[in-house]
């Protein structure tokens, strides 16, 4: 895959950038949310760190090599704080993502005929609408110096859809089977 336009390859590699920084702020935030006693909120920020990190790889799929150097900044906030600080920094990014990031790089795409580069902030988008919801479900549990009570969290491989306790019989985004899922 490549892209033929320099605006949505420049969106891609910022994409890229954000969610490889987020892949790794999310875990160091679940170690602090060990460390807090959270182990479910850890297992949570893993699974979400687990998705960034397909997020990366998409975008950086779709890029098909072409590695200019690119400044990436981040729509979020960087640092270690308690969890419940930690997870207010998620959703904010997250809400930057759905509300800002994704929609004008995908219409960007869209509008370029980049079929490829579509599929791939699409994938992103829909995954960050789910991480913002638990995010905020943690937080009203880690506002009570509570840990919250998933069971389990999946995320499929492909698109990065990530659910609680129990995993789709197919994904909802890209159809993959519930055998495939990664469970946190």
């Amino acid at each position: 895959m490549s892209v033929k336009n320099a605006m949505t390859a420049e969106f891609l590699r910022s994409a890229y950038g954000g969610e490889s920084m987020a892949h790794m702020r999310y875990l160091q935030w679940a170690d602090a949310a060990d460390k807090e006693g959270l182990p479910t909120i850890a297992r949570l920020f893993r699974a979400v760190a687990y998705a960034e990190q397909v997020h990366a790889h998409n975008h950086f799929n779709v890029l098909g090599g072409d590695v200019a150097d690119t400044a990436v900044t981040a729509g979020a906030v960087f640092g270690v704080k308690d969890t419940a600080e930690n997870l207010r920094g998620g959703i904010m990014g997250e809400d930057h993502e759905i509300d800002q990031m994704y929609p004008v790089y995908y219409e960007t795409a869209k509008f370029q005929g980049e079929k490829d580069a579509m599929r791939t902030f699409n994938f992103a988008l829909q995954a960050e609408k789910q991480h913002a919801d638990l995010f905020r479900k943690a937080r009203e549990s880690a506002l009570e110096k509570k840990d919250v009570a998933f069971q389990a969290v999946y995320v499929c491989p492909v698109c990065g859809h990530t659910i609680e306790d129990e995993a789709p019989e197919k994904c909802p985004v890209c159809g993959l089977g519930k055998d495939k899922y990664k469970r946190f």
